[in-house]
């Protein structure tokens, strides 16, 4: 599976929240919230539009930063 990482402009716990929510809904997903530099990296078989739409829904703006390299 691919890691991808994504800006969401989270400003709360109430933010990270919301984005947590709308992950477990879309489910086969294992994901970070970096709160402090407003992104989430996700590692996930959905494709990132697919992530994209579904971070979208938490009413936040947000974009794709770009594909994240296993460490």
């Amino acid at each position: 599976s691919q890691k991808h990482e994504f800006f969401v402009d989270m400003t709360c716990e109430g933010c990270s929240n919301a984005v947590t929510r709308v992950l477990h809904r879309l489910g086969g997903v294992n994901f970070d919230i970096d709160l402090p530099n407003k992104k989430v990296c996700i590692d996930s078989e959905h494709n990132v539009d697919t992530l994209l739409e579904t971070l979208k829904k938490t009413g936040k703006n947000a974009s794709y930063l770009g594909e994240k390299s296993a460490q």
